[in-house]
């Protein structure tokens, strides 16, 4: 018996396991109940991962000398491999009760009390062997291990470099130290540390996901991708490893690659709620609004408070325009996590795109609490603030987001926008440059909108639309593709927020009321406020069919008028407040134009003509615009005839107006009031001896400081008198009252310009360099009065005063106004309509013919 034992022992020891196997097996037949048979054949099962065989033959061996301490020590392993973890620790109690100064025992048991999550009792375990064993290097390490689960990376720290002192080719000590360095901030420690065990053993995908994951959140991003593919080289089967490869990817704006490692990790791990959540952003960016959707629904589903989650999949359904939904988003984020300020910044911004302002305010003032600073934040706010015309908190805001990041997309541009509002004009020509200078190097700085009030670049201006379309355009299949329509009639879309009491309203509604409606089907795709008015009831009447789309997407919008086969679809908003450009962007219809609304180029592919006149659009300035023009004979800007003059006569005094003296007057926005035109007003001023200005008062502190200007011209401030807001009627008849309007530069007048001409006062204009500086002079040219057209800055003082001065001249303008106002184009509300049924003809008439759209002019009605 001994003999075979030892030939089995040898057999063993040189490996030859299933040898010796069989000479246990053959002793055990013999004398099953032989102790050093049973102990060297649980050892052999142990070593080849058969554990189950392995409890079986170690318990026979325990159950024959219980006193055996490495017989349980064994039998501990077994269990442990088996997962049943109690019975391990009562088997190392065993070995503890044989030899309690076993060191060797204390830290096996730490390791399995430490697997089960029972961390303190690990730590006493821990402590017993270091004790008993000072040198024993694997203890102070894993009770390193235990340390960094209890968030101790300090102590976890002082422990590790025990262990290194004690060993100091120690690689997964110095690996853990790594991670310990990382938890603490120290990156450049923690990277020498996995580099120097990445030296000492052979490397594992462990420690290179481990070292790519240190690289991340250094931002080294290359170097995190290609040690994540060593990693994968090493063990494909890493979903770890996939999924933070692809937030380097995502970082680095390889999107395609990114998703594909996202894919990838969640094959191996469906589970993996943050790679469904980055996989949709992933998406987003790509611009897969629905998958995006769906990847945060699943990321979700499987961790239904996870806010991060739901902070994403709020802004993505705030890009959708699902406001409802994301806010409910939101609304669960911060009674999740209450001091999480991009969940009360996300939350701000859906309240304020519902018009919820003050809930709005209040989620941007608990972000800026929780993270004073935050440069989206400020922006955002400073928008809303100037929204509510609250322009000198929103000028605060603006500040502040320039201090810290001076490049901040648009924050030049909002600053420069609030300030003109309340004329506040500090350093106002050095921030024109800056805009300037921005927008040639490439970056959004300004809103185009706020642009047309400052520039006199067309040039510029196209530059400025073509930045912010590519940056809140982005490229989309065309829902429109070519396929022919059969109905008889041509249809008309136009798509406004303005069909209630506003500007555009109450020049274009004549004109969709004098539509042909046997050669055309117009439609009134609304997506602003009902007011409830005269205008609205008015705007619902004049369309074939009017349908309110507020609650609607912009996809979901351009869905509806490709499935109405909209032939012509008119933007009459461009880039104004409130404006969906989005809409058109998606290409529903064959022919996409904008007017009326937006006096510039919208600067991208997708709107194809703008409706322009030879004064606003002279030949020479067609380069600086990506549509193609269509022309219009005596004026673009349509006019309604039936607009009513109060019946009511005002007088100077309860105007506020001095009974004596020239009343020069500019009802104009007061953003388009610059230093250049109010020092040309002030000069005219000081030579009109008695005159005053006459301003509309929009908001207090604009009165306050261009009266303090004033004064610094040596105009009296009171010489500046400021007219409240009055119904249009009002305005229209109180605006008799003016002897000479004077115009603006670089953005004139407008809608103010037809109201005064309507009402029998001149306006005088300087013909400008842009679209939004020619209007006035358009208007004149309609109306016969070319003689109020200037073009330089000293004719145009030189005329107002000549004007102010002489009284019979001023006089026979206004009676050739007065005349021309019913014989000239300007008011002509049915010619205009006809004018503009051409245009809509000749466009509809080269789509079918398969021509490319091209500039074109309309001719005169005969």
């Amino acid at each position: 018996m001994s003999d075979r034992l030892r030939e089995a022992h040898g057999l063993h020891q040189a490996g030859r396991l299933t040898e010796a196997a069989g000479v246990y097996r053959e002793i055990l037949t013999l004398d099953p109940n032989h102790f050093g048979t049973l102990y060297s054949y649980g050892l052999l099962h142990l070593q080849t991962g058969q554990f189950q065989e392995a409890e079986k033959v170690l318990r026979a061996a325990a159950s024959l000398n219980s006193s055996s301490s490495d017989v349980w020590s064994m039998l501990a392993a077994a269990l442990q491999n088996l997962g049943r973890h109690e019975e391990a620790i009562a088997s190392l109690d065993k070995v503890i009760e044989l030899r309690p100064g076993h060191a060797l025992t204390w830290n096996n048991r730490g390791n399995i009390l430490l697997e089960t999550g029972r961390i303190e009792e690990a730590m006493r375990s821990y402590d017993r062997a270091v004790t008993l064993k000072t040198d024993y290097a694997e203890a102070w390490h894993n009770r390193a291990v235990a340390r960094i689960q209890m968030g101790d990376y300090p102590a976890a720290e002082s422990d590790l470099d025990r262990a290194l002192l004690l060993k100091r080719d120690y690689a997964v000590a110095l690996e853990h130290r790594g991670v310990v360095r990382a938890l603490q901030g120290r990156h450049e420690e923690a990277l020498a540390d996995y580099d120097a065990a990445l030296t000492l053993q052979q490397p594992t995908a462990a420690l290179h996901c481990a070292r790519a994951d240190l690289l991340l959140g250094l931002g080294r991003l290359q170097d995190a991708v290609a040690q994540y593919d060593q990693a994968l080289a090493l063990n494909r089967s890493e979903a770890h490893a996939w999924h933070n490869r692809g937030v380097a990817l995502s970082r680095l704006e390889r999107f395609g690659e990114a998703l594909e490692s996202y894919d990838l990790a969640l094959r191996l791990k469906p589970d993996l709620a943050d790679a469904w959540r980055n996989r949709g952003s992933t998406l987003l960016a790509l611009q897969m609004h629905s998958e995006a959707l769906s990847s945060y629904d699943r990321a979700l589903a499987i961790a239904p408070g996870d806010v991060e989650s739901l902070k994403s999949r709020g802004v993505l359904l705030i890009h959708l325009q699902r406001y409802a939904d994301a806010l409910a988003d939101f609304e669960r984020a911060v009674s999740l996590r209450p001091n999480d300020a991009d969940a009360w910044h996300g939350r701000g911004n859906v309240l304020a795109r519902l018009n919820h302002h003050d809930a709005a305010l209040a989620s941007f003032d608990a972000a800026l609490r929780l993270q004073p600073g935050d440069a989206a934040t400020l922006y955002n706010r400073a928008s809303l603030l100037s929204q509510l015309k609250r322009y000198e908190e929103a000028a605060r805001d603006a500040e502040a987001l320039i201090a810290i990041d001076p490049d901040y997309t648009l924050a030049r541009g909002i600053l420069m926008h609030v300030r003109l509002h309340v004329c506040d004009w500090r350093g106002f020509e050095q921030a024109r440059q800056e805009i300037a200078a921005a927008l040639h190097a490439g970056r959004r700085a300004i809103h185009p909108f706020e642009y047309l009030t400052i520039s006199e670049s067309p040039a510029e201006q196209l530059l400025c639309a073509r930045i912010s379309a590519a940056a809140s355009l982005p490229v989309s299949s065309p829902l429109y593709r070519g396929e022919p329509f059969r109905h008889e009639k041509i249809r008309i879309a136009y798509l406004s927020e303005d069909f209630y009491a506003h500007a555009v309203a109450f020049l274009s509604a004549g004109v969709f009321e004098h539509h042909d409606r046997d050669r055309f089907e117009t439609f009134g795709i609304s997506y602003g406020p009902d007011d409830k008015g005269e205008m609205r009831a008015r705007m619902e009447r004049a369309f074939t069919r009017f349908i309110d789309v507020r609650e609607a997407g912009d996809a979901e919008i351009a869905s509806m008028l490709r499935e109405m086969e909209i032939d012509i679809a008119v933007d009459l908003k461009g880039y104004t407040g409130g404006a969906r450009p989005g809409i058109l962007n998606f290409r529903p219809a064959p022919v996409q134009v904008h007017y009326l609304g937006y006096p510039g180029t919208m600067g991208t592919d997708c709107i194809d003509y703008l409706i322009a006149d030879p004064v606003v659009v002279p030949e020479e300035h067609r380069p600086f615009y990506s549509e193609q023009i269509a022309y219009l004979p005596d004026t673009y800007q349509s006019n309604d005839s039936k607009r009513r003059i109060a019946a009511r006569v005002f007088d100077r005094a309860e105007a506020g107006l001095p009974g004596r003296g020239f009343v020069f007057c500019c009802f104009n926005g007061s953003q388009k009031i610059l230093p250049d035109i109010f020092r040309i007003w002030m000069s005219i001023l000081g030579k009109v001896e008695g005159s005053v200005l006459w301003l509309l008062e929009e908001h207090p502190s604009a009165s306050v400081n261009l009266r303090r200007e004033a004064q610094s011209f040596g105009i009296a401030p009171e010489r500046l008198v400021f007219a409240k807001r009055v119904s249009l009627e009002d305005h229209l008849a109180r605006l008799k009252l003016a002897d000479l309007v004077l115009d603006t530069l670089p953005y004139c007048a407008h809608t103010t310009a037809s109201d005064a001409l309507w009402a029998g006062v001149p306006v005088l204009t300087r013909l400008g360099t842009t679209f939004a500086g020619r209007v006035g002079a358009s208007l004149l040219h309609a109306i016969g009065a070319t003689e109020l057209i200037t073009h330089s800055a000293s004719e145009y003082e030189k005329r107002a005063c000549e004007l102010a001065h002489d009284a019979p001249l001023l006089a026979g303008i206004r009676t050739k106004l007065a005349r021309n106002r019913e014989a000239m184009p300007l008011f002509d509300t049915a010619r205009i309509t006809r004018n503009l049924e051409a245009a809509y003809v000749e466009m509809w008439n080269r789509h079918r013919r398969g021509e490319r759209p091209a500039s074109f002019a309309i001719g005169a009605p005969k």
